[in-house]
């Protein structure tokens, strides 16, 4: 540690009152008064939930719609999973939204409908870690608990001159250390906020503004010239790329044929477009899978779109059929739908229905 944790903490907070963001809408300012310490604990998860490896400009539109359709831990909890996937759709990670529902779920099962207040509690629930935890509780409740996402482990490494990239299992265990030392013991609601905003908006990954910073005179990577160099980036790999042919299979009425994606992995739960390898022929393909008999069919411009472990080139195909009457073996996995838009869409799916609509 290069300064004393108080004054640390001290620096922060008073910057924080200036120049910090104060009017989030999962904030208890922007519900003063409220008295339901369970629906400030239930804001407060929601919106870190969706602010994982999300920014906040992005997230506060989601977390309003849904907020407005799942006021509280029982509505979500008696939910489907497919409505609280719609109201997800477009935010990406939908494991996140998954494991939202499994968690409210088991609230409501083991915990009488009331977020628990116990660290180890909450850390036990789909989707939680450390991290999230004790953000749950320390803005919520002003439980001194120290976090360590992206925007804090930035701060951390260059303030301390941490060398590496923090997701290795060594330097995330230096950065813990001192988040934990310099969380201070009252305030942690507002220093927790203020670490985080102060990652976000002036010691950001590129074009810091260093001059603005409340740590600067304390600040090792600046003081060394290192601030474009820390945190240590991941070490880059090329990422393969994959190719897939998107059905838009329509019957003469208008319904489309949808695939209800696998409860798990890649888009799972979320309704997608049948697909098929690229080396097939499309009217041989969709009669032996589909029994369905193409009268033409006609690709549409190539796009990719991007996984962290992979890029996915799809080529959109419109598919018109004989008009034989449509009968589809598997009716769990792929069904016909003409509301296209009540369904929770994977993203590229949803571009691909806007532009054909």
């Amino acid at each position: 540690m290069v300064v004393a944790a108080d004054l640390f903490a001290e620096r922060l907070l008073d910057w924080y009152r200036v120049h910090g963001r104060h009017d989030l809408p999962w904030q208890s300012s922007s519900h003063a008064g409220e008295s339901d310490r369970n629906l400030s604990l239930y804001r407060t998860w929601i919106s870190e939930i969706m602010l994982q490896q999300t920014q906040v400009a992005t997230v506060i539109p989601y977390y309003q719609r849904f907020m407005k359709r799942f006021s509280d831990i029982a509505s979500l909890a008696q939910a489907s999973q497919d409505d609280v996937l719609l109201h997800w759709a477009g935010l990406g990670y939908y494991s996140r939204a998954r494991n939202l529902h499994k968690a409210a779920v088991a609230i409501a099962g083991n915990h009488d409908g009331c977020f628990p207040t116990e660290y180890e509690d909450v850390l036990a629930l789909p989707g939680i870690g450390p991290s999230t935890a004790g953000a749950i509780l320390a803005q919520a409740l002003d439980q001194r608990y120290a976090i360590l996402d992206g925007n804090v482990k930035r701060v951390l490494a260059r303030h301390e001159a941490v060398d590496g990239w923090p997701g290795q299992t060594s330097v995330e265990k230096q950065l813990w250390q001192y988040a934990e030392a310099y969380t201070p013991g009252a305030d942690v609601a507002d220093y927790t906020q203020a670490i985080m905003d102060l990652g976000a908006t002036v010691c950001t990954r590129s074009s810091a503004k260093c001059t603005s910073c409340p740590l600067s005179d304390s600040c090792q990577a600046l003081a060394t010239g290192r601030v474009d160099e820390l945190p240590g980036r991941k070490p880059k790999k090329t990422l393969p790329v994959r190719e897939k042919r998107f059905l838009i299979i329509r019957q003469a009425d208008g319904r489309c044929l949808m695939e209800k994606r696998p409860p798990a992995g890649i888009w799972g739960g979320l309704w997608s477009l049948p697909e098929l390898p690229m080396e097939l022929a499309v009217d041989e393909a969709v009669y032996q899978n589909w029994r369905l008999s193409v009268a033409e069919y006609s690709d549409l411009p190539v796009f990719r779109h991007s996984f962290s472990h992979f890029h996915l080139d799809i080529t959109p195909c419109e598919v018109d059929l004989t008009g034989t009457e449509a009968a589809v073996a598997d009716e769990a996995r792929y069904q016909w739908h003409e509301d296209i838009e009540s369904l929770a869409l994977a993203a590229p799916v949803s571009h691909i229905m806007r532009s054909v609509k």
